[in-house]
């Protein structure tokens, strides 16, 4: 499967070139799952308002309204509930999945326990994350994104990519992102971890790590 792992959307050109290069297919021609999973773990996005806005297209970050052929919901949460045969071929036809952002821990959970994490790997599909729908990917997420609480107690996360993620690098409204926050995130990871602006995606393709940017960005 490939990742393209941003912090907010598909929001500027290099990002979204990279986001055609890796469909090899205008977005005009392909069909798009969105998942807003993550969002009702958060208490900032979900449910209600947010999440409607997320699958109707209608936020500032670019995901669902780029133009795509078609688009679907995907909620996982109501995926355990329903035989298989009603949503592994729809996932396996797609082009591309957009996930939103929100608790990144509470959108692992849910992920284990649809089948979908057990899916991943076998897709065709390219994965577009955004914020925690990016952060999910990595071995986990620090103590500083610790949110919604699994019942394992644990800050692991899926471990499809082997660098965690601290998004939203000097953002506006999270004034808490600063770089020196990151880099103290960073100290207690294992393995490489990247901070990352709103204007910065990460690309993985069979494993080969590029990082896109039109902003700013550190590799610790």
């Amino acid at each position: 499967m490939k990742f393209l792992l941003t912090s907010a959307g598909i929001n500027n050109k290099s990002i979204h070139n990279a986001l055609v290069d890796m469909l090899g297919k205008p977005i005009a021609d392909s069909s798009a799952l969105c998942i807003p999973t993550a969002m009702y773990g958060h208490p900032w996005v979900g449910p209600g308002v947010q999440t409607w806005k997320f699958i109707s297209g209608n936020e500032e970050s670019p995901m669902v309204d780029l133009g795509w052929k078609s688009v679907g919901v995907l909620e996982l949460t109501a995926l355990p509930s329903i035989d298989k045969s009603r949503w592994v071929p729809l996932v396996k036809e797609t082009d591309v999945l957009l996930v939103a952002g929100g608790d990144a821990l509470y959108l692992c959970h849910w992920m284990r326990q649809s089948g979908l994490a057990d899916l991943l790997p076998s897709l065709r599909a390219v994965y577009v994350g955004m914020s925690a729908g990016s952060m999910v990917m990595a071995p986990k997420i620090g103590e500083f994104f610790h949110g919604w609480t699994p019942p394992s107690g644990s800050d692991e996360t899926l471990g499809l990519v082997d660098f965690a993620i601290f998004p939203h690098l000097g953002h506006e409204m999270l004034p808490e992102n600063t770089m020196a926050a990151a880099e103290s995130w960073a100290a207690g990871m294992q393995g490489p971890a990247y901070a990352m602006d709103d204007q910065t995606a990460i690309k993985v393709i069979d494993g080969a790590v590029e990082v896109v940017s039109e902003g700013h960005w550190k590799l610790f």
